[in-house]
């Protein structure tokens, strides 16, 4: 058993800015640096708002430093804040080409599902089928673990990336489709020059286990060449389907201009002591494509009550404008706004670095250059 660390405890989330700059104020990057693979490692709990667009990456950057830690020594820590901003930067040069197989074609695939076994927590790996449990309970699922789980989807089951990452985004807080898709892509070998695999040795080493016999509990060179494991051979498709709730009754002036939040913006200070109207603009569309769950609605829906004045208007936007006729629009930029018409803000990258690079690295070779000395 891993006994380096307290026992793992199950996260929460607080939906008030309050509460939430408080997590904020509590990160210890550099003891993050050290733990974070571990399940019961010292993580941030911040991602949820981060990809809502509560707080942002150069937010949380800024406040570290202001800390007085040095750049050089929480290296990791500002590294993992930058893979964000760099799979958002891969989103807008690929855009849509990020829900299909990006620099390789995923093989070999036997299916276009995914392994009941693991919608059902049922794998027989324990560390992952409890933290699956844990996703449906809170929404949330530690990283290191997001990467055996797509290990197992994908290349010990065999099923192409998409229809797993789909109903992982779907319970996660703080889906983010570009950080998600990228990520299984990376796992099953589309984004990346090899698969990732993990036997039951490195399970039980960062989640305090200490299971044996399982199909894991091989040696790395067996792991890709074994067939499918009975665990994981029956297929299923998940019934992903998001509910929308009412739209609110009311009324916009016209005259003022319309700042619209939506799934991926929903920060409390954009233009905060503006005389605007506040709407948070919720589109089937987006949804059919990129379906949530009823806990990640309800998680926005509560961070909204963050934003005075916001009202919640189920429809696409163009109808908005019909309906309403706003006489300016604000929008934060975003890959899903392209549509959006009206005054686009930029949102508080980290870095000046921007366009599509082919690795993380190459990205963040040129962003580290911006840190202060």
């Amino acid at each position: 058993m891993n006994t380096l660390f307290p026992t793992e405890t199950t996260p929460t989330f607080p939906t008030s800015y309050g509460e939430i700059l408080q997590r904020l104020r509590r990160v210890d990057p550099v003891t993050y640096g050290r733990t974070r693979n571990f399940g019961n490692g010292t993580v941030t709990y911040l991602s949820p708002y981060i990809s809502r667009g509560v707080i942002s990456t150069r937010q949380v950057l800024e406040d570290v430093l202001e800390k007085g830690h040095s750049p050089e020594r929480i290296e990791k820590f500002i590294q993992e804040l930058a893979w964000r901003d760099y799979w958002q930067q891969v989103w807008i040069a690929k855009g849509q080409r990020i829900d299909s197989d990006l620099k390789n074609t995923q093989t070999p695939v036997t299916n276009h599902g995914i392994s009941r076994a693991i919608i059902e927590g049922s794998t027989t790996i324990e560390a992952v089928d409890q933290h699956i449990d844990k996703l449906y309970e809170t929404g949330y699922m530690h990283n290191h673990m997001r990467m055996y789980v797509a290990a197992l989807a994908c290349n010990m089951g065999r099923s192409h990336w998409l229809t797993p990452a789909r109903w992982m985004y779907y319970h996660l807080l703080d889906g983010d489709w570009a950080s998600n898709a990228l990520s299984w892509q990376w796992v099953a070998g589309a984004n990346s020059h090899k698969k990732y695999v993990a036997n039951q040795d490195n399970i039980n080493k960062y989640f305090a286990s200490d299971q044996r016999d399982t199909f894991l509990d091989v040696g790395y060179e067996v792991l890709l060449k074994m067939p499918i494991p009975n665990e994981l051979r029956e297929i299923t498709e998940p019934a992903l389907e998001t509910e929308l709730p009412e739209s609110d009754d009311f009324q916009l002036d016209p005259s003022r201009p319309t700042c619209i939040y939506n799934y991926y913006n929903m920060d409390p200070l954009w233009h905060k002591d503006g005389d605007v109207n506040r709407v948070l603009l919720l589109e089937p569309s987006h949804f059919r494509r990129y379906p949530i769950s009823n806990n990640a609605m309800t998680f926005l829906l509560d961070l909204g009550e963050n934003i005075p004045g916001l009202h919640v208007l189920v429809a696409e936007f163009s109808e908005l404008i019909d309906r309403f006729q706003p006489k300016s629009v604000l929008y934060k930029e975003h890959p899903l706004n392209s549509h959006y018409r009206g005054q686009e803000e930029a949102r508080d990258w980290m870095f000046d670095v921007t366009g599509y690079y082919s690795s993380f690295f190459q990205f963040w070779k040129r962003a580290k250059k911006q840190l202060p000395i």
